[in-house]
């Protein structure tokens, strides 16, 4: 555990506890948003992949042309 870490819960044990399950449930929902962002992003690696051989076949193949990065728009 990192010493900011252990810092956060010493503070926290020292909250009023409604305070204390207000911050548990923003700490739990953090940690599930990341682990279902790990699974979704792990889940889509095989497709990113296809893509990636695509575009390098079509690259090889001459199918595709170089990227001008001054007609591209930001939005």
């Amino acid at each position: 555990m990192t010493n900011l870490l252990q810092r956060a819960i010493a503070e926290l044990k020292i909250s009023p506890s409604n305070e204390q399950v207000e911050i548990d449930k923003i700490i739990l929902k953090e940690i599930e948003d990341e682990q279902r962002g790990d699974k979704t992003f792990s889940a889509s690696a095989d497709i990113l992949a296809k893509l990636a051989n695509i575009a390098m076949i079509e690259y090889e193949e001459g199918k595709t042309e170089e990227l001008d990065i001054s007609e591209v728009e930001i939005r």
